[in-house]
């Protein structure tokens, strides 16, 4: 006979100053109960599904932000291209023609003065950039 004492198999030992049975964070004999992982699928769905609505938000906030930023860009450099023969001051009010040989000129003039084709009114911000009024 052996001089160890004798250990059940279904109990979990480490020899020397290791682990025993009673102290382990879990059952170590068939008796314990089963150590079974949460089941963390419906947060994991929930939690994909709200994170998608907060990215999808995120991305239509951003893309009206360029599709403004876009129109700005396309008004803006349509005046500076039209035709002028004065120098602009910040905050005031322009309106943008076409003229008799079909290319955009910029006035002083408001619509109601006269019969002209008006494209539009934009006033120059101090950013230099032409507002569409």
């Amino acid at each position: 006979m052996s001089d160890k004492k004798e250990r059940p198999d279904n109990v979990a030992y480490k020899d020397g100053d290791g682990w025993v049975a009673g102290i382990l964070p879990y059952g170590s004999n068939v008796g314990a109960p089963a150590i079974r992982p949460d089941d963390i699928t419906s947060w994991k769905s929930q939690s994909v599904s709200k994170a998608n609505r907060s990215m999808e938000a995120k991305f239509n906030e951003l893309k009206e932000e360029y599709q403004k930023l876009v129109r700005e860009y396309q008004w803006s450099e349509l005046v500076y291209t039209s035709k002028f023969n004065f120098e602009p001051l910040i905050g005031e009010t322009y309106h943008l023609y076409i003229g008799r040989d079909g290319n955009p000129f910029l006035s002083l003039i408001s619509p109601s003065e006269w019969n002209m084709e008006c494209i539009g009114s934009f006033t120059l911000n101090s950013d230099s950039k032409w507002i569409k009024i």
